[in-house]
């Protein structure tokens, strides 16, 4: 009783301790300490208290966000007796940070101090050309959603977590430049070849190109001619290629046709032939009419094809070539043969001449060859006053005999011959029979123009 009486006032000091203390809300649960701490002490000495009359022994656990599950040894009346043992939790969303049980001891202090805290991550990093946007900061189950600026594509997680480990779910994704830029080409055009010629010039603008994402176009490449080059006849591609600064690149093509305007086909008079600039028949050719040698032009020399595609004027004739003896001079005659015909002129002292009999029969028999290469025969035969000169069935008159015999050097004593050219020139001599073949090579070889080759090489030899 003694012992009883002496323990009565401390008991009751400790008491009046509990009921005097300040609950406040601490970080984590309420304890009667205003620091939250959970400290040792040594147990009383002597006499021992009797702990089962005391129903609160420690302070009664009130975790903030969070859950004590207690289990005393009184029943489970009792949250706090002493002995009573708490499993600590936090509600969803917080982490608890301290021990996950603590036990009441005999100093009436628990025998650790926990909270919970809120589970949170880190904040994510920008996103170079995007951005992102999340349901909930960077609290737990926080959904952050990315998305890119306009011409740039996401390449990874589009969406991330805060998860419980306070760790963003996935990685962090990119925004890259993926969109190839735009372009757009001018308009395919036609044009109409110049006059006299087969090409248009044909200029446009350069193509339109954009790009989505930084608007920078690192380089236009052009596959084809430069605006302003002569395109030929038919039909054209043009096309461009552009590279932004992420090598993406785009294509663009158009086309350009180029028409030649066309007359009729003219076909060549019958003998003769047909010169024409350009390429014969476009529109501004012009076409020279020309005869064989021995025939003549009888109409308009020239045609040009006009923007209707029709001709000028009408096509011509050759007729044959008209000789006239009845002329007062050699000169005169000549003067018909002049850049038409070329004329081989033979000498002999009489007709029974052996060289000019020999020499008759060979060009007779050579005819085509003669005609093909433009050549015209003048025999002057005899003494006179029975002297003869003659060109095909045309008689000479004994004046105009005299005067090529004296203009040409040709003697009556003996047999001789003259080639002359186009011009009247004095080309080559013979004093003995020539064979055609031999007169053929020397007038092909040398006496021949660049048109009359020509057209030789595009015909051939007809007489072959």
């Amino acid at each position: 009783p003694r012992m009883a009486q002496e323990a009565a006032p401390v008991l009751l000091v400790v008491l009046a301790r509990l009921v005097s203390s300040t609950w406040h809300e601490g970080s984590g649960y309420y304890l009667e300490s205003h620091t939250n701490e959970v400290y040792a002490e040594e147990p009383p000495p002597e006499p021992a208290l009797d702990y089962r009359r005391v129903p609160q022994w420690c302070a009664t656990l009130n975790i903030h966000r969070g859950e004590a599950t207690c289990y005393s040894p009184r029943g489970s009346s009792y949250r706090s007796s002493l002995g009573t043992r708490c499993e600590l939790s936090c509600t969803r969303g917080y982490r608890l940070v301290g021990p996950s049980a603590v036990q009441c001891l005999p100093n009436r202090h628990w025998s650790g101090m926990a909270y919970c805290r809120q589970i949170r991550c880190h904040v994510l990093p920008a996103v170079l050309r995007g951005s992102y946007v999340c349901s909930a900061g960077v609290q737990m189950d926080s959904r952050c959603d990315y998305t890119c600026l306009p011409g740039y594509q996401l390449e990874g997680d589009r969406s991330r977590i805060c998860m419980e480990d306070g760790h963003w779910s996935g990685s962090e994704p990119i925004c890259v430049d993926l969109e190839p830029p735009k372009i757009r080409c001018p308009d395919s055009r036609e044009r109409i070849a110049e006059p006299g010629k087969l090409t248009a010039t044909v200029y446009w603008d350069p193509p339109r190109v954009r790009d989505s994402a930084d608007g920078v176009i690192k380089r236009v490449m052009l596959r084809g001619p430069e605006p302003g080059s002569e395109f030929p006849e038919g039909e054209h591609v043009i096309r461009y290629t552009a590279h932004d600064q992420a090598y993406n690149r785009a294509s663009c093509k158009f086309s350009i046709r180029v028409q030649v305007r066309r007359c009729p086909v003219l076909k060549p008079p019958q003998n003769g032939y047909i010169s024409c600039t350009s390429d014969g028949n476009n529109y501004g050719a012009t076409c020279e009419y020309l005869c064989d040698g021995g025939y003549e032009r009888q109409g308009t020399s020239l045609r040009v094809c006009q923007s209707t595609q029709q001709w000028t004027g009408s096509q011509p004739l050759c007729a044959p070539m008209q000789i006239n003896t009845d002329v007062n001079s050699a000169a005169s005659l000549l003067d018909q043969f002049h850049e038409k015909r070329r004329l081989f002129i033979i000498s002999a002292p009489d007709p029974s001449n052996r060289y000019y009999k020999m020499q008759i029969s060979m060009l007779q028999q050579a005819a085509c060859g003669l005609d093909l290469r433009h050549v015209t025969t003048v025999e002057l035969v005899g003494q006179p006053p029975n002297e003869v000169g003659r060109i095909r069935e045309h008689r000479l008159s004994p004046g105009i005999i005299e005067e090529l015999r004296r203009f040409l050097h040709l003697t009556r004593s003996h047999f001789n011959a003259v080639l002359l050219d186009k011009a009247g020139t004095d080309r080559e001599r013979y004093i003995s029979p020539v064979s055609p073949d031999e007169l053929f090579v020397f007038i092909d070889t040398f006496l021949l123009s660049e048109r009359e080759a020509a057209r030789r090489a595009q015909s051939g030899d007809p007489c072959e």
